[in-house]
């Protein structure tokens, strides 16, 4: 497989972030690890053990919500925890202008444009989570805790709860 230019990107946003070690425990995969099942597949691991990296707009303001794989995002909560009129999914087109990756791919930091990151609190009940590394093929391990440090992320409860 050839990489693409978002991986060695990614690579070097750890890097000046003091995380080289995570570098090498970046994995790639011959299959996609797009979506948070085909991550959850590859690695096998469970599904909640994946960290989404969704960009939604608030009021056409693209903020990034890190969440677990097996959780959907409350679109009203995160409205409410930002001051919000509206909060939508992001544009595939907005995405890749704001963190210069593609959907599938987005990494929890290392990004274009410095954006806001709420983070789900569920993460934290993990010792390891993994997440996108700048490719669709390409994931990396990192402890919740530190994923919150480094995307400089609030922590707040917008996961989707089901009746």
């Amino acid at each position: 497989m050839t990489t693409t230019g978002a991986y060695p990107r990614f690579a070097e946003a750890l890097r000046e972030q003091g995380l080289d070690e995570l570098v090498s425990r970046i994995r790639r995969f011959p299959e996609a690890t797009r979506t948070a099942a085909e991550a959850a597949a590859a690695i096998g691991c469970e599904l909640n053990l994946i960290c989404k990296s969704l960009v939604f707009a608030a009021d056409g303001v693209p903020v990034l919500v890190l969440m677990d794989g097996a959780s959907r995002v409350d679109t009203e909560l995160v409205r409410e925890v930002l001051g919000a009129e509206r909060v939508t999914r992001a544009a595939a087109g907005v995405v890749r202008e704001t963190t210069g990756y593609a959907i599938g791919g987005v990494p929890p930091f290392g990004h274009l444009t410095p954006t806001r990151v709420l983070a789900d609190r569920s993460l934290l009940a993990h010792d390891v989570v993994w997440a996108a590394a700048g490719h669709p093929h390409a994931v990396f391990p990192i402890a919740p805790d530190a994923l919150v440090r480094h995307a400089r992320a609030t922590l707040v409860d917008v996961r989707e709860h089901t009746s």
